[in-house]
């Protein structure tokens, strides 16, 4: 028996694929195929085998994983990238739209009933925990409906592992308003606490823009009726 061929035997015999034994002693896998065709191998080297296989296949499957998410990673950022382009300036025209929109989505729209009876007066309230949404609301406020900053208040829900203070100082420089425009915070009990949420999803609390104003509401209200006429 060639010195090679009885060399390619024992490592076989070893467990050893194809593909190793041919960058080991330089023979051709097709030769090895030829050789060992009809070769049966013991228990340990056919687990060995089977062994390399799975894993093989399993480096395959997490490099096509890892391809996948680069290549899904890749379009979202050119799709976000698109996206923002089609954005340009945003006319006073766009943010009256946008904060109609954005009340009749996230404002409090319900007549206020006290012992049965509708009260004839109304605030403008609008709750939610996304920073930008509240910035774009107030733009809006301020821009469309001329609402001086004084009457502009503002209420901060937060939960017991976060800090107020710094909760405060960033919806201060967020919103602009001063420090004596914002009432009393309220600590609310986590959903996370209950296991329902991931306790970092609201990573700012929950803010409540408010302004007294039935006058403001029900333009806002006839602002909403006329986008909701459009069908």
């Amino acid at each position: 028996m060639r010195s090679d061929k009885f060399k390619a035997y024992k490592l076989r015999m070893a467990g050893r694929s194809y593909n190793e034994i041919s960058r080991l002693l330089k023979v051709p896998k097709s030769t090895l195929s030829g050789w060992f065709t009809d070769l049966e191998l013991p228990e340990e080297a056919t687990k060995r085998l089977k062994g390399r296989v799975q894993a093989a296949s399993l480096r395959g499957l997490l490099a096509r994983n890892k391809n996948q998410t680069i290549l899904a990673e890749s379009r979202s950022k050119e799709m976000h990238a698109g996206g923002r382009k089609l954005i340009k300036n945003i006319t006073k025209r766009d943010l009256l739209i946008i904060g109609t929109a954005l009340y009749w989505a996230e404002g409090y729209k319900r007549p206020v009933v006290v012992n049965g009876k509708t009260r004839t007066s109304h605030r403008v309230s609008l709750t939610n925990s996304d920073p930008d949404l509240i910035y774009i609301f107030l733009r809006f406020l301020r821009e469309i409906c001329e609402v001086p900053n004084e009457k502009i208040t503002i209420w901060i829900r937060y939960f017991e592992h976060q800090d107020l203070a710094y909760l405060l100082d960033f919806w201060q420089k967020k919103c602009n308003i001063p420090y004596s425009n914002f009432r009393k915070s309220l600590q609310t009990v986590s959903i996370s606490s209950r296991r329902k949420k991931s306790f970092n999803s609201l990573p700012f609390g929950v803010a409540q823009i408010s302004v007294n104003s039935t006058s403001l509401y029900h333009k806002i209200m006839g602002l909403i009726s006329g986008i909701a006429k459009f069908k």
